[in-house]
C-alpha cells in the first residue's frame, strides 16, 4: 500500500509541474501505471504495457510516459 500511496503522491507532484524526480522514483510511477520491465538495452530499461503499442525507454524520451498515460487513459493500478 505504501508503494501505491507514493506513486499517487509522485504523480501529483509531476502534474503540478515539478521536474525534481529521481530515476528510481519515476520508475516506481511507471510500474504503478502497469508498465513492466521488458528488457535492458545497455543502461536503458525498456518497459511495455499490454494496452500500449509503444515501448518506453525511460532514459531517452523525455515526457513519453505521461503522453502515453494521457493517450491511453491509463490509471494507477490501485484505481482500477
Amino acid at each position: 500500500m505504501a508503494k501505491k500511496t507514493f506513486a499517487r503522491g509522485l504523480l501529483s507532484k509531476i502534474l503540478a509541474g515539478s521536474r525534481n524526480v529521481s530515476f528510481d522514483e519515476f520508475r516506481l510511477l511507471v510500474e504503478g501505471f502497469g508498465f513492466r520491465l521488458s528488457r535492458v538495452r545497455g543502461s536503458h530499461p525498456v518497459f511495455t504495457h499490454p494496452k500500449v503499442k509503444e515501448l518506453v525507454n525511460l532514459q531517452n524520451v523525455k515526457g513519453q510516459v505521461m503522453e502515453l498515460v494521457e493517450r491511453y487513459s491509463l490509471t494507477l493500478e490501485d484505481e482500477r
